[in-house]
């Protein structure tokens, strides 16, 4: 156990945008929102998996829809405690602590202001050790656990529950929900007990956020590149270096999607990379081959601070160093790779994990 103080916030920002694999929302806002919480209620408790007792209810707290809105459609604060309130009311009992459901910029901040202001612990723990776009796609729901009850709440005061058959349906109603409500909205949902969570939860994600974002920081102040630092704790791989290029969007269906070019300079001068993208990153191609792919994070840095740069914060000219990271062993599982391997993405290309991409690209 251990309590989160306003100043590790910073910390926890940066580094879970970094494992946010370009999604997850913007650290920015997300920051802003705990670190206000935590000075106006105190230090948030974080506790291992191990702490939260079997038969005790776990509440994730969560942001939904196109991150890049929340730039301009910000939430009024009362929206997670809504949600997370009104999924314990359908319960009808309280929750031991709540929980990040994935790795991201405003995805890890959210639970830590929900736990603030409720005054619960955090569960030291996420579905998936990234973000991914769409619901369904939690470890949780490979171990059978329904998203539903899900209750999804606005900044305007709507709220609207939703119980499914499945999860799938989850995704489908919820997403058009969010989609009415402008396009972002507040959300808890994956209601599960202790006993469930020890044995589907990725263990350590907040922790691991918290230092990747304490090597950045310290790095930048001693004016050095924090990637090696980096690519140690997450052992990942340098992909790319190189400037923005061209940037397309699309926000109509209540995600970002879009592709990203990259020309390359220094060693990687004479090449060109290529990242798709669906809120988060999906496949990296360097001069047309996948070096990269889901469920592999791929997470675009700042050159020269080494910051994580979300796919809504790509802009032409940006001078960017490009790296993959392994994903969490759940899903590189046959099971695993149905739900969030490329072809689900629609992808004409079987899963290779990037360890084995990049031996062949160095060979």
């Amino acid at each position: 156990m251990r309590y989160l103080k306003a100043s590790d916030i910073d910390f926890l920002a940066i580094g879970a945008a970094v494992l946010g694999s370009g999604g997850g929302g913007d650290p920015y806002l997300g920051k802003l929102m705990a670190k206000e919480a935590i000075l106006e209620k105190g230090d948030v408790r974080l506790i291992d998996v191990n702490e939260v007792p079997d038969e005790e209810l776990v509440i994730p707290s969560a942001m939904m829809g196109a991150p890049s809105v929340m730039l301009e459609k910000l939430p009024n604060g009362k929206e997670p405690e809504a949600a997370f309130r009104a999924v314990e009311s359908f319960f009808g009992k309280k929750a031991y602590a709540t929980m990040s459901i994935e790795a991201g910029g405003i995805n890890s901040c959210i639970p830590v202001y929900t736990a603030a202001r409720l005054g619960l612990p955090l569960v030291d723990v996420d579905g998936m050790g990234r973000a991914f776009p769409e619901i369904p796609m939690v470890t949780f729901s490979l171990g059978g656990v329904k998203a539903s009850p899900m209750v999804v709440c606005d900044e305007k005061g709507n709220k609207v529950v939703l119980e499914t058959i499945n999860n799938a349906w989850i995704e489908t109603l919820s997403r058009t929900v969010t989609v009415a409500m402008g396009l972002s909205s507040m959300i808890g949902l994956y209601v599960m007990d202790g006993k469930t969570l020890k044995e589907f939860g990725v263990r350590g994600t907040i922790s691991l956020a918290i230092e990747i974002g304490h090597r950045i920081i310290s790095a930048h102040k001693r004016k050095e590149s924090p990637v090696d630092s980096i690519l140690e704790v997450t052992k990942g791989y340098r992909l790319f270096e190189g400037k923005v290029t061209d940037v397309q969007r699309d926000l109509t269906t209540g995600f970002v999607r879009g592709k990203a070019h990259f020309e390359g300079i220094d060693r990687y001068r004479g090449t060109g990379f290529r990242l798709d993208f669906q809120n988060e990153n999906l496949v990296g191609m360097l001069d047309g081959k996948p070096c990269a792919m889901v469920p592999d994070l791929i997470t675009v840095l700042d050159r020269e601070t080494g910051s994580p740069i979300t796919t809504e914060h790509l802009r032409y000219g940006q001078r960017v160093m490009i790296i993959g990271m392994p994903c969490a062993p759940i899903w590189r599982t046959e099971k695993g790779l149905a739900q969030v391997g490329p072809r689900y993405f629609k992808y004409d290309i079987d899963y290779e994990p990037i360890e084995e991409l990049m031996k062949r690209r160095a060979s």
